[in-house]
């Protein structure tokens, strides 16, 4: 199983891009957390951006992930974004109610 690193985190335009692993639990919660709020203080970030292409499995420490996120950026007027959303990830965000706070762009 791969796990995430930094080069998973990028900056680009403003937008904090976020590549995210195979599978989303807490093992690799606090990992993403840490350093996706590190960024945010850091850099210029308006939005985030949650690329789910290679995820397929989340539980609810991926939901904790997103919901964190959105909490610290709409607080500085940002969006937070999904790319690369399958079914599986679609229904969790319909579940969880992410669906009416994360805007899923098609790409």
């Amino acid at each position: 199983m791969e796990q995430i690193t930094m080069g998973d985190f990028q900056v680009i335009d403003h937008c904090l891009m976020i590549r995210l692993p195979e599978e989303i639990d807490h093992h690799g919660a606090g990992f993403i957390c840490e350093n996706a709020d590190r960024i945010l203080m850091r850099d210029e970030v308006q939005n985030v951006v949650f690329d789910f292409e290679k995820t397929r499995f989340m539980d609810s420490s991926g939901i904790g992930i997103i919901m964190g996120r959105y909490r610290k950026i709409t607080c500085f007027g940002g969006r937070v974004y999904a790319i690369h959303v399958d079914r599986q990830i679609e229904r969790i965000f319909k579940l969880s109610g992410l669906n009416k706070i994360v805007e899923v762009l098609e790409v």
